[in-house]
């Protein structure tokens, strides 16, 4: 029996903590946030996802190329792009670990933030499709996962680190089993994929709320004009929809940071 959903899931930012961060007037050096958000939607709206991208593009015909790099585009094709997403039957869950406060040797193997974070991810995904499983019938209720590929990652590698999990007895690993294939979770690059490029734009959107540009500034309105479609329960955002890691006390936000928190209270 074919799935019910299919997430996409994409970051922005890096997972580097022994570079220096990035610094104000500074393009060089690490990023000191990293975002990994999913976008997910139900399989019956597969091809509908190119369409949503290709109704993004039709409203920058100054742009030659139908992908779409949310980084590259001006600040009103930015606003454009979120403003046309959050009318769309999707769902985005974003994730974000303040690199900062990370106490130096706790993550030192490869990918090993990347996977902790991407952990938390996959739980809210799970829960969003357990949950939402009464209004999409068709399928068997699981979920295929697609990362947008990045460099020095083996995904099957990422398959053993789901089962790994799914053998964990401590009870801490809170993931609904069920309607995660962990068989399906698969790779692709981001111009081939429209439901990367939308997972892109969500990640990205999230990064510009946390991560200052190089003149020291963050952008909240991308991410909030995506409320609508954000995972949440009963209003609840931060523990669904939206995960700060740690928790945000503890992640020394500044004034404008703040802002962007109050956006999901």
């Amino acid at each position: 029996m074919p799935h019910t959903y299919l997430a996409f899931i994409d970051e922005s930012g890096d997972d580097g903590l022994n570079k220096p961060f990035r610094d104000v007037g500074n393009a060089g050096g690490s990023s000191k946030w990293l975002v990994i958000s999913a976008c997910l939607f139900r399989k019956t709206h597969t091809l509908d996802a190119v369409r949503w991208r290709d109704e993004i593009c039709a409203k920058m015909p100054e742009r030659k190329s139908r992908i779409l790099h949310f980084a590259k585009l001006s600040h009103g094709q930015k606003l454009a792009t979120v403003q046309t997403i959050a009318t769309k039957p999707l769902r985005a869950i974003s994730v974000l670990a303040a690199k900062e406060p990370i106490p130096e040797g706790v993550y030192t193997d490869k990918n090993q933030l990347y996977f902790y974070m991407t952990r938390y991810l996959i739980e809210r995904l799970s829960w969003l499709c357990r949950d939402h499983r009464p209004n999409a019938p068709e399928g068997d209720g699981r979920v295929a996962i697609t990362f947008s590929r990045r460099g020095g990652m083996q995904y099957d590698e990422f398959q053993s680190y789901l089962e790994r999990l799914k053998a964990d007895e401590s009870g801490e690993v809170r993931i609904h089993w069920p309607v995660i294939d962990i068989d399906a979770v698969t790779a692709s690059d981001h111009s081939r994929s429209a439901s990367l490029q939308l997972a892109d734009a969500i990640a990205s959107a999230f990064a510009a709320g946390f991560e200052p540009d190089r003149y020291g500034n963050c952008e909240p309105r991308y991410a909030e004009t995506l409320k609508p479609i954000t995972y949440n329960r009963k209003k609840n955002y931060l523990s669904y929809g939206v995960k700060l890691v740690p928790t945000h006390d503890d992640c020394g936000l500044n004034s404008q940071q703040q802002k962007m928190l109050e956006v999901w209270k």
